[in-house]
């Protein structure tokens, strides 16, 4: 159980990013219902985050923006992780409600991965600037994690 734990994260990522919608569900919703059970763990953080960014790119294409925005605020709304920490979160959910006209809610959230995610090296300042500009950002590698 706790080597799936670990695995569902990344595997509701890769399962969305090869287009299998069920799937992806699927791996993210046990993913949620196993979040209580592993409190302390280092992978907390990751699987709060990924849980939530599968759902709401899932709600955003299935046209509920509330329902993705509400997502994308409770993706950051943990202690971080080690990864989340140094490499910073995931911007898939962040890019799409930029695209679908959602700045303000990406700016809220730009300033809650702020209070984790200390090594950011001006990263999420460019980011912001980018949104405030009408622009999307160049979100890099941070598509990814």
């Amino acid at each position: 159980p706790y080597g799936r734990w670990c695995a569902l994260g990344s595997a509701a990522k890769e399962s969305l990013n090869l287009g299998q919608e069920a799937e992806a569900k699927a791996y993210a919703e046990e993913l949620e219902k196993l979040i209580p059970a592993y409190p302390k763990d280092w992978n907390y953080g990751n699987a709060i985050q990924d849980s939530n960014i599968v759902l709401g790119v899932l709600a955003l294409k299935a046209g509920d923006k509330e329902a993705a925005k509400s997502r994308l605020l409770a993706s950051a709304r943990s202690k971080g992780s080690p990864e989340m920490n140094s490499f910073g979160p995931n911007m898939t959910l962040a890019k799409a409600l930029i695209e679908s006209g959602e700045k303000a809610t990406v700016l809220e959230y730009f300033d809650l991965c702020g209070e984790f995610w200390r090594l950011h090296r001006g990263r999420l300042d460019d980011w912001r600037e980018a949104v405030k500009a009408g622009r999307t950002p160049d979100f890099g590698a941070n598509l990814f994690y």
